[in-house]
Protein backbone atom coordinates (compact mmCIF):
# COMPACT_ATOMS: atom_id res chain seq x y z
CA UNK A 1 0.00 0.00 0.00
CA UNK A 2 1.45 3.57 -0.84
CA UNK A 3 2.30 5.81 2.14
CA UNK A 4 1.51 9.25 0.94
CA UNK A 5 3.71 12.05 1.92
CA UNK A 6 3.27 15.82 2.82
CA UNK A 7 3.64 17.84 -0.03
CA UNK A 8 5.77 20.69 1.88
CA UNK A 9 3.94 22.62 4.14
CA UNK A 10 0.31 22.43 2.11
CA UNK A 11 -1.31 20.07 3.69
CA UNK A 12 -1.89 18.20 0.46
CA UNK A 13 -0.54 14.35 0.01
CA UNK A 14 1.45 12.99 -2.73
CA UNK A 15 2.87 9.34 -4.13
CA UNK A 16 6.29 8.93 -3.12
CA UNK A 17 6.33 8.30 -7.20
CA UNK A 18 5.68 10.95 -9.62
CA UNK A 19 4.44 10.18 -13.08
CA UNK A 20 6.81 12.04 -14.99
CA UNK A 21 5.38 12.48 -18.80
CA UNK A 22 8.09 13.81 -20.82
CA UNK A 23 8.09 10.59 -22.71
CA UNK A 24 5.13 10.02 -23.27
CA UNK A 25 4.45 12.14 -27.55
CA UNK A 26 7.03 12.37 -30.35
CA UNK A 27 9.66 12.45 -28.60
CA UNK A 28 9.59 9.13 -26.89
CA UNK A 29 6.12 6.99 -27.45
CA UNK A 30 3.84 8.52 -29.82
CA UNK A 31 1.48 5.84 -29.50
CA UNK A 32 -1.35 8.06 -27.50
CA UNK A 33 -3.03 4.57 -26.51
CA UNK A 34 -0.51 2.92 -25.58
CA UNK A 35 1.03 5.94 -23.23
CA UNK A 36 -2.83 6.17 -21.98
CA UNK A 37 -2.18 2.74 -20.75
CA UNK A 38 0.79 3.74 -18.92
CA UNK A 39 -0.50 6.54 -17.36
CA UNK A 40 -3.61 4.41 -15.74
CA UNK A 41 -1.96 1.86 -14.99
CA UNK A 42 0.26 3.89 -12.91
CA UNK A 43 -2.69 5.94 -11.02
CA UNK A 44 -4.18 2.45 -10.50
CA UNK A 45 -0.80 1.41 -8.98
CA UNK A 46 -1.40 4.12 -6.47
CA UNK A 47 0.69 7.07 -8.03
CA UNK A 48 -1.41 10.46 -7.18
CA UNK A 49 0.86 12.49 -8.85
CA UNK A 50 1.62 13.67 -12.63
CA UNK A 51 4.27 16.16 -13.42
CA UNK A 52 4.69 17.22 -17.28
CA UNK A 53 5.22 20.48 -19.56
CA UNK A 54 4.43 22.37 -21.97
CA UNK A 55 7.83 21.92 -24.04
CA UNK A 56 7.27 18.55 -24.00
CA UNK A 57 6.61 17.14 -27.23
CA UNK A 58 5.15 20.89 -27.98
CA UNK A 59 2.26 20.43 -26.17
CA UNK A 60 2.01 16.68 -26.96
CA UNK A 61 2.51 15.39 -23.93
CA UNK A 62 -0.11 17.83 -21.97
CA UNK A 63 -2.56 16.34 -24.21
CA UNK A 64 -2.07 13.08 -23.48
CA UNK A 65 -2.16 13.23 -19.83
CA UNK A 66 -5.48 15.56 -20.83
CA UNK A 67 -6.70 12.24 -22.31
CA UNK A 68 -6.10 9.86 -19.80
CA UNK A 69 -7.44 12.10 -16.73
CA UNK A 70 -10.61 12.28 -19.00
CA UNK A 71 -13.94 10.52 -17.51
CA UNK A 72 -13.47 11.54 -13.44
CA UNK A 73 -9.87 10.88 -12.69
CA UNK A 74 -8.30 14.10 -12.52
CA UNK A 75 -10.33 14.88 -9.00
CA UNK A 76 -8.13 12.25 -7.78
CA UNK A 77 -4.73 13.70 -9.30
CA UNK A 78 -2.19 16.14 -7.87
CA UNK A 79 -1.63 17.39 -11.58
CA UNK A 80 1.43 19.62 -12.14
CA UNK A 81 3.02 20.95 -15.58
CA UNK A 82 5.70 23.75 -16.03
CA UNK A 83 5.97 26.50 -18.33
CA UNK A 84 9.21 28.72 -19.94
CA UNK A 85 10.50 26.75 -22.51
CA UNK A 86 10.09 27.82 -26.61
CA UNK A 87 7.21 27.26 -27.69
CA UNK A 88 7.63 28.91 -31.25
CA UNK A 89 9.54 31.27 -33.21
CA UNK A 90 8.01 34.87 -31.44
CA UNK A 91 10.30 35.55 -28.98
CA UNK A 92 7.82 36.09 -26.78
CA UNK A 93 6.49 32.68 -26.75
CA UNK A 94 8.85 31.19 -23.80
CA UNK A 95 10.35 32.76 -20.58
CA UNK A 96 8.75 33.50 -17.26
CA UNK A 97 7.45 37.22 -18.11
CA UNK A 98 3.91 37.88 -17.22
CA UNK A 99 2.71 38.06 -20.97
CA UNK A 100 3.81 34.90 -21.62
CA UNK A 101 2.82 33.56 -18.32
CA UNK A 102 -0.93 34.50 -18.59
CA UNK A 103 -1.06 33.37 -22.02
CA UNK A 104 0.25 29.69 -21.54
CA UNK A 105 -1.42 28.61 -18.50
CA UNK A 106 -4.88 28.55 -21.32
CA UNK A 107 -2.93 26.56 -23.35
CA UNK A 108 -1.72 24.22 -20.88
CA UNK A 109 -5.27 24.47 -19.24
CA UNK A 110 -7.19 23.59 -22.74
CA UNK A 111 -4.55 21.10 -23.77
CA UNK A 112 -5.10 19.07 -19.88
CA UNK A 113 -8.70 19.46 -20.14
CA UNK A 114 -9.20 20.87 -16.68
CA UNK A 115 -10.19 24.12 -15.25
CA UNK A 116 -6.78 24.03 -12.37
CA UNK A 117 -3.15 23.21 -12.63
CA UNK A 118 -2.40 21.71 -8.65
CA UNK A 119 1.31 23.11 -9.48
CA UNK A 120 2.34 25.43 -12.12
CA UNK A 121 6.54 25.21 -12.60
CA UNK A 122 8.84 27.80 -13.38
CA UNK A 123 10.51 25.04 -15.37
CA UNK A 124 13.76 27.31 -15.80
CA UNK A 125 14.92 30.80 -14.28
CA UNK A 126 15.67 33.44 -16.17
CA UNK A 127 17.71 36.39 -15.37
CA UNK A 128 16.37 38.95 -17.81
CA UNK A 129 13.19 38.98 -16.23
CA UNK A 130 12.36 40.04 -12.36
CA UNK A 131 11.34 37.12 -10.04
CA UNK A 132 8.49 39.35 -8.78
CA UNK A 133 6.82 40.46 -12.56
CA UNK A 134 6.76 35.91 -12.52
CA UNK A 135 5.14 36.14 -9.15
CA UNK A 136 3.13 38.61 -9.28
CA UNK A 137 1.35 36.82 -12.49
CA UNK A 138 1.17 33.55 -10.85
CA UNK A 139 0.03 34.95 -7.76
CA UNK A 140 -3.01 36.58 -9.79
CA UNK A 141 -3.33 33.12 -11.72
CA UNK A 142 -3.62 31.30 -7.83
CA UNK A 143 -6.51 34.14 -6.92
CA UNK A 144 -8.06 33.16 -10.01
CA UNK A 145 -8.36 29.80 -9.12
CA UNK A 146 -6.56 28.49 -12.57
CA UNK A 147 -3.53 26.72 -10.36
CA UNK A 148 -3.22 25.71 -6.81
CA UNK A 149 0.23 26.48 -5.64
CA UNK A 150 3.74 27.92 -7.66
CA UNK A 151 7.01 25.52 -7.64
CA UNK A 152 10.56 26.65 -9.38
CA UNK A 153 12.70 23.67 -11.14
CA UNK A 154 16.25 23.53 -11.29
CA UNK A 155 16.63 26.65 -9.36
CA UNK A 156 19.88 28.21 -7.33
CA UNK A 157 19.45 28.36 -3.23
CA UNK A 158 19.97 31.88 -3.45
CA UNK A 159 17.31 32.01 -5.82
CA UNK A 160 14.82 30.17 -3.72
CA UNK A 161 15.97 32.38 -1.00
CA UNK A 162 14.63 34.89 -3.33
CA UNK A 163 11.46 34.23 -3.99
CA UNK A 164 10.49 33.77 0.05
CA UNK A 165 11.50 37.18 0.41
CA UNK A 166 9.80 38.70 -2.43
CA UNK A 167 6.48 36.72 -1.31
CA UNK A 168 6.87 38.31 2.14
CA UNK A 169 7.60 41.95 1.60
CA UNK A 170 6.00 42.09 -1.85
CA UNK A 171 2.77 40.19 -0.55
CA UNK A 172 2.79 37.42 -3.42
CA UNK A 173 1.89 33.98 -3.58
CA UNK A 174 4.84 31.62 -1.99
CA UNK A 175 6.64 29.13 -4.00
CA UNK A 176 6.27 25.83 -2.32
CA UNK A 177 8.24 23.46 -4.60
CA UNK A 178 10.78 23.02 -6.08
CA UNK A 179 12.72 19.99 -8.85
CA UNK A 180 15.66 19.60 -8.97
CA UNK A 181 18.03 16.94 -10.71
CA UNK A 182 18.87 14.50 -7.97
CA UNK A 183 20.75 10.74 -8.47
CA UNK A 184 23.14 8.74 -7.42
CA UNK A 185 25.33 10.10 -10.11
CA UNK A 186 24.36 13.74 -9.45
CA UNK A 187 24.57 14.46 -5.89
CA UNK A 188 25.59 18.46 -5.96
CA UNK A 189 21.88 19.57 -4.38
CA UNK A 190 22.92 17.74 -0.96
CA UNK A 191 25.20 20.94 0.14
CA UNK A 192 22.77 23.15 0.15
CA UNK A 193 19.74 23.62 -2.49
CA UNK A 194 17.94 20.83 -0.43
CA UNK A 195 19.02 22.02 3.14
CA UNK A 196 17.08 25.08 1.79
CA UNK A 197 14.54 23.02 0.87
CA UNK A 198 14.28 22.19 4.29
CA UNK A 199 14.70 25.76 6.25
CA UNK A 200 11.60 27.07 3.91
CA UNK A 201 9.62 23.82 4.02
CA UNK A 202 9.72 23.34 0.49
CA UNK A 203 8.52 20.08 -0.85
CA UNK A 204 10.76 18.28 -3.13
CA UNK A 205 10.11 16.57 -6.25
CA UNK A 206 13.43 15.30 -7.88
CA UNK A 207 13.97 14.42 -11.76
CA UNK A 208 16.19 12.50 -13.54
CA UNK A 209 16.51 9.95 -10.14
CA UNK A 210 18.15 7.42 -12.45
CA UNK A 211 20.78 9.89 -14.26
CA UNK A 212 18.49 9.85 -17.54
CA UNK A 213 19.03 6.39 -18.15
CA UNK A 214 22.64 5.80 -16.77
CA UNK A 215 21.15 3.75 -13.52
CA UNK A 216 18.74 1.74 -15.92
CA UNK A 217 20.85 -1.41 -16.03
CA UNK A 218 22.47 -0.14 -19.88
CA UNK A 219 24.93 1.21 -19.23
CA UNK A 220 27.65 -0.94 -18.25
CA UNK A 221 31.38 -1.30 -18.84
CA UNK A 222 32.50 -3.44 -21.99
CA UNK A 223 28.78 -2.76 -23.63
CA UNK A 224 28.14 -0.79 -26.12
CA UNK A 225 26.77 2.40 -26.33
CA UNK A 226 23.10 1.93 -25.40
CA UNK A 227 20.95 3.27 -28.25
CA UNK A 228 18.66 6.20 -26.99
CA UNK A 229 16.69 9.49 -28.15
CA UNK A 230 18.44 11.57 -24.94
CA UNK A 231 22.04 10.04 -26.05
CA UNK A 232 20.60 11.52 -29.91
CA UNK A 233 20.15 15.27 -28.64
CA UNK A 234 22.54 15.03 -25.66
CA UNK A 235 25.74 13.32 -26.92
CA UNK A 236 27.76 14.96 -24.62
CA UNK A 237 26.13 13.90 -21.66
CA UNK A 238 25.85 10.31 -22.60
CA UNK A 239 28.77 9.05 -24.98
CA UNK A 240 30.62 6.47 -22.89
CA UNK A 241 33.81 7.52 -24.96
CA UNK A 242 33.49 10.96 -23.09
CA UNK A 243 36.07 11.10 -20.61
CA UNK A 244 33.76 13.66 -18.34
CA UNK A 245 31.56 10.80 -18.14
CA UNK A 246 34.23 7.88 -17.41
CA UNK A 247 33.87 8.45 -13.94
CA UNK A 248 29.64 8.06 -14.76
CA UNK A 249 30.74 4.90 -16.24
CA UNK A 250 32.62 3.33 -13.62
CA UNK A 251 30.14 4.16 -10.65
CA UNK A 252 27.60 2.90 -12.40
CA UNK A 253 29.28 -0.57 -12.73
CA UNK A 254 30.25 -0.32 -8.90
CA UNK A 255 26.87 0.12 -8.17
CA UNK A 256 25.11 -2.13 -10.09
CA UNK A 257 27.59 -4.57 -8.28
CA UNK A 258 26.36 -3.13 -5.02
CA UNK A 259 22.64 -3.47 -5.82
CA UNK A 260 22.98 -7.15 -6.96
CA UNK A 261 24.92 -7.88 -3.77
CA UNK A 262 21.94 -6.32 -1.82
CA UNK A 263 19.16 -8.44 -3.67
CA UNK A 264 17.92 -5.32 -5.67
CA UNK A 265 17.77 -3.94 -9.09
CA UNK A 266 19.81 -1.14 -10.30
CA UNK A 267 16.29 1.12 -10.76
CA UNK A 268 15.45 0.20 -7.09
CA UNK A 269 19.07 1.06 -5.78
CA UNK A 270 18.70 4.57 -7.63
CA UNK A 271 15.02 5.20 -6.44
CA UNK A 272 15.17 4.19 -3.01
CA UNK A 273 18.48 6.04 -2.43
CA UNK A 274 16.82 9.79 -3.83
CA UNK A 275 13.41 8.99 -1.72
CA UNK A 276 15.94 8.20 1.15
CA UNK A 277 17.05 11.86 1.86
CA UNK A 278 14.33 13.59 4.24
CA UNK A 279 14.05 16.87 2.20
CA UNK A 280 12.80 14.73 -0.86
CA UNK A 281 8.91 14.42 -1.35
CA UNK A 282 9.00 12.08 -4.57
CA UNK A 283 11.05 10.86 -7.62
CA UNK A 284 10.19 11.84 -10.95
CA UNK A 285 9.93 8.54 -12.93
CA UNK A 286 9.57 8.62 -16.54
CA UNK A 287 8.59 5.67 -17.98
CA UNK A 288 8.48 5.48 -21.78
CA UNK A 289 6.86 1.58 -22.10
CA UNK A 290 5.04 -0.27 -19.43
CA UNK A 291 8.37 -2.77 -19.34
CA UNK A 292 9.78 0.32 -17.40
CA UNK A 293 7.05 1.34 -15.21
CA UNK A 294 6.73 -1.83 -13.74
CA UNK A 295 10.31 -2.17 -12.91
CA UNK A 296 9.97 1.25 -10.95
CA UNK A 297 6.59 0.23 -9.37
CA UNK A 298 7.63 -0.63 -5.92
CA UNK A 299 10.77 0.94 -4.93
CA UNK A 300 9.23 3.30 -2.79
CA UNK A 301 8.79 0.60 -0.35
CA UNK A 302 12.57 -0.46 -0.60
CA UNK A 303 14.63 0.60 2.43
CA UNK A 304 18.38 0.76 2.46
CA UNK A 305 20.28 -0.54 5.03
CA UNK A 306 23.02 1.85 6.67
CA UNK A 307 25.58 -0.15 5.44
CA UNK A 308 24.61 0.14 1.71
CA UNK A 309 24.25 3.81 2.51
CA UNK A 310 27.61 4.25 3.51
CA UNK A 311 28.77 2.11 0.82
CA UNK A 312 27.21 4.31 -1.74
CA UNK A 313 28.54 7.24 0.01
CA UNK A 314 32.00 5.70 -0.64
CA UNK A 315 31.46 5.45 -4.16
CA UNK A 316 29.81 8.82 -4.88
CA UNK A 317 30.77 11.31 -2.20
CA UNK A 318 27.90 13.14 -0.51
CA UNK A 319 27.50 16.48 -2.77
CA UNK A 320 28.74 15.42 -5.63
CA UNK A 321 27.81 15.65 -9.23
CA UNK A 322 30.41 13.19 -11.18
CA UNK A 323 29.41 15.13 -14.33
CA UNK A 324 29.05 19.23 -14.26
CA UNK A 325 26.59 18.61 -17.25
CA UNK A 326 24.21 16.68 -14.83
CA UNK A 327 23.61 19.40 -13.04
CA UNK A 328 20.47 21.09 -15.13
CA UNK A 329 21.00 24.92 -15.19
CA UNK A 330 24.21 26.69 -15.39
CA UNK A 331 23.81 30.27 -14.20
CA UNK A 332 24.95 33.03 -17.19
CA UNK A 333 27.33 34.15 -15.18
CA UNK A 334 29.05 30.68 -16.04
CA UNK A 335 28.24 30.37 -19.30
CA UNK A 336 28.66 33.83 -20.78
CA UNK A 337 32.08 35.25 -20.66
CA UNK A 338 31.04 39.08 -20.96
CA UNK A 339 29.89 38.82 -17.38
CA UNK A 340 32.78 38.23 -15.84
CA UNK A 341 35.21 40.51 -17.85
CA UNK A 342 36.29 44.35 -18.19
CA UNK A 343 37.36 43.90 -21.48
CA UNK A 344 36.81 46.96 -23.51
CA UNK A 345 37.99 48.01 -26.99
CA UNK A 346 41.60 48.89 -27.35
CA UNK A 347 42.58 52.85 -26.36
CA UNK A 348 39.00 52.80 -24.31
CA UNK A 349 40.56 52.12 -20.86
CA UNK A 350 41.14 55.22 -18.79
CA UNK A 351 42.98 56.00 -15.67
CA UNK A 352 40.46 56.13 -12.61
CA UNK A 353 39.67 59.47 -11.50
CA UNK A 354 41.39 59.68 -7.60
CA UNK A 355 38.86 60.74 -4.97
CA UNK A 356 39.82 62.93 -1.92
CA UNK A 357 42.39 61.28 0.14
CA UNK A 358 43.54 58.66 -2.63
CA UNK A 359 47.26 57.76 -2.95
Amino acid sequence: MTEYRDFGRTGVKVSPLCLGTMMFGARGNPDHDDSIRIIHQALDSGINFVDTADVYSAGESETIVGKALAGGRRDDVVLATKFHGSLGTDPNEQGNSRRWIIREVENSLRRLGTDWIDLYQVHRPEPGTDFDETLGALSDLVHQGKIRYIGTSTFEPSAIVEGQWIAERRGRERVVAEQPPYSLLARGIEREMLPTAQRYGLAVLSWSPLAGGWLSGRYRKGADQPESSRAERQAGRFDIASTENTAKLDAAEALAQLADEAGLTLVQLALAFVLEHPAVTSAIIGPRTLEQLTSQLGADRVRLSQDVLDRIDKIVPPGTNLSSRDAGYHPAELTDPALRRRSRPVGQFRTPARGPGSR
